[in-house]
């Protein structure tokens, strides 16, 4: 294993677009910016949307322009694929031990596709939320930054190994690639971890996993993404079953003390966002929305009542009990409670969306100091001198609070590294 030591004055934990505002805010500012990413390509959750507010445009929009500021920032260094695995030392003085995986795949990577074209296994695309398949040498998607392949070695044979070898005229192709160590000293931490969304297997009464037909909110956005599994075309997953109802659910899984017991804030808003996407698409379909109450904050209260005004959108105040199959069809029945009524409402759709919730990532991606966690697992923001946490990691939020706090958090980590008190 090769190991290396360095110093630097700040080191961010998530290159998302969190952490990479941070770095950037610290960079341009005159100091030193490590910024790891477990990942083999940066971006966190944003690189996965098809529109993301408050403009309604594509993730590239904003991130072509951080990824060329990074590239060229030389007081950053980027590492992918990496992953904390000490932390000792105190706020001003830390020592981080950081594991490097190996990618396979060097830069003289021209991304040709050829290893792609050669290589017969194939493996889940992680990135699609398991929608499609990807080869075992694959680019994490479109645009992406690193941009060049990475090859998930453990699905190979020897066999295969040498196919894919053979195939990259360039010799991009490193088999014999192992793991590095970094052993970095950094005067100060900003942990950026991001957020997974809450697991709808969970949620064992509304179908997911049990019917094609009932997909999550993140499920959606790479649907109705271009680079999506199909190419931008809303459909149930592995069916092509025309859709003229789609219910979402709001809520799913979340201000539920058996799940998660606070609002992710931002899921009202993004079952709205794709409720748009549905109408522009196809537009003869109904949309039903299962909620508790709608939130719309200030100017998205346009937003929101735009979407309202839709004479093919409808709103129904309950919380959704259950979803099950007709038998005597492939319609999901909804059924939930209309608590403007009061009564017990069942309607069939062809399409189930479950708006899940942001849950953070510290629970295991190596926080360090589990008391700096509050009772959900979201980095407290009140603790002085010590690590600084950002994003949706200390609390749901969209991404122009994210980037807001981003220039709070590099704020922050510059008075550590001057010293301040």
């Amino acid at each position: 294993m090769e190991n290396s030591s360095f110093n630097t004055d700040i080191l961010v934990v998530g290159a998302g677009v969190s952490g990479i505002s941070t770095a950037l805010e610290a960079a341009e500012t005159g100091f030193t910016v490590t910024l790891i990413e477990k990942n083999p390509y940066i971006g966190g959750r944003v690189a996965q949307l098809n529109q993301y507010f408050p403009k309604l445009c594509p993730p590239t929009c904003g991130m072509e322009i951080n990824i060329r500021r990074l590239r060229d920032n030389p007081r950053i260094t980027l590492y992918t694929l990496a992953e904390v695995k000490i932390v000792s030392g105190d706020s001003g003085n830390y020592n981080v031990k950081v594991k490097v995986n190996p990618r396979y795949v060097n830069n003289k990577c021209t991304n040709c596709g050829d290893c792609a074209t050669a290589c017969t296994v194939e493996k889940s695309n992680d990135f699609n939320f398991g929608m499609d398949k990807t080869k075992a040498i694959y680019l994490p998607y479109n645009n992406c930054y690193p941009m060049k392949y990475v090859l998930d070695k453990s699905l190979c044979s020897r066999e295969e190994l040498n196919l894919i070898i053979d195939s990259c005229k360039y010799n991009a192709i490193d088999v014999n690639e192992e793991e590095r160590e970094l052993n970095i000293n950094a005067k100060a931490i900003v942990w950026a971890s991001g957020w997974d969304p809450y697991d709808a297997k969970n949620l064992d009464t509304l179908g997911y996993g049990k019917f094609k037909g009932v997909v999550t909110n993140m499920m959606l956005e790479r649907l109705a993404s271009p680079s999506g599994p199909t190419c931008g075309k809303i459909q149930i997953p592995g069916s092509d079953k025309p859709i003229e109802k789609v219910a979402f659910v709001q809520c799913a899984g979340s201000r539920d003390e058996n799940h998660l017991e606070y609002c992710s804030s931002v899921c009202c808003m993004a079952s709205l966002k794709q409720a748009k996407y549905i109408r522009e698409q196809l537009p003869d379909t109904e949309i039903h929305v299962f909620y508790i109450d709608i939130r719309s904050p200030g100017p998205l209260e346009d937003f929101y009542t735009k979407v309202k005004d839709d004479s093919k959108v409808f709103f129904h105040r309950g919380k959704v009990a259950k979803v099950i199959q007709d038998p005597s069809s492939t319609q999901l029945i909804v059924e939930a409670e209309d608590t403007m009524a009061g009564e017990l409402k069942q309607l069939a759709v062809d399409l189930v969306v479950l708006a899940t919730g942001m849950q953070p990532t510290t629970s295991k991606n190596g926080f360090p100091d589990k008391s700096l966690l509050d009772e959900n697992g979201f980095i407290r923001t009140d603790v002085e001198k010590s690590i600084i946490g950002c994003g949706v990691c200390t609390g749901p939020k969209e991404v122009s609070s994210v980037v807001q706090e981003s220039t709070g958090a590099a704020m922050k980590a510059l008075h550590i590294v001057k010293g301040g008190n």
